[in-house]
């Protein structure tokens, strides 16, 4: 098996970065990215994400949201972790148990500050929610975090 090189290498990188985080303990999910711009989080609402109306709670909305808007910038960015600087929430449906994906689309910034959406879609092709975020360069090398390891 060939280890991946240039953008690929960067992408299971950061995959590996978003697998490493302790938040992610608490939420069953796993995340893709298949291209520059784009990423894909698959992941599973059960009863411990729940309010007490019996849906998810906003936590997870946002939580899923931001991660897969924020990895599509970041996909772009090589040499530094990017940060939320600013988060927009449309919650248009309940979310229940079961399966749902995260897609999270790069829509404009290419120096210091980006943007980027994404929308949450159940198993039964349902949207539940969307929202907008801005994301800005850090000071933080991608290669000091635990967890990016590029080939």
């Amino acid at each position: 098996m060939t280890r991946p090189e240039g953008a690929e290498a960067h992408y299971r990188a950061l995959e590996s970065l978003y697998a490493a985080a302790p938040i992610n303990r608490f939420f069953e999910s796993r995340m893709e990215i298949t291209e520059a711009g784009r990423s894909t989080i698959h992941f599973t609402v059960d009863q411990r994400h729940y309010h007490a109306a019996g849906a998810a709670h906003g936590t997870s909305y946002f939580k899923m949201l931001d991660d897969a808007a924020f990895y599509a910038c970041n996909s772009l960015v090589t040499d530094r972790f990017l940060l939320t600087t600013q988060f927009s929430l449309l919650l248009t449906r309940p979310m229940r148990e079961g399966p749902v994906i995260a897609e999270g689309r790069w829509v404009s910034g290419q120096r210091r500050v980006y943007i980027a959406e994404a929308r949450l879609v159940t198993a039964d092709g349902e949207e539940v929610a969307r929202g907008t975020g801005t994301f800005m360069r850090s000071q933080i090398p991608l290669a000091s975090l635990p967890g990016y390891a590029p080939a």
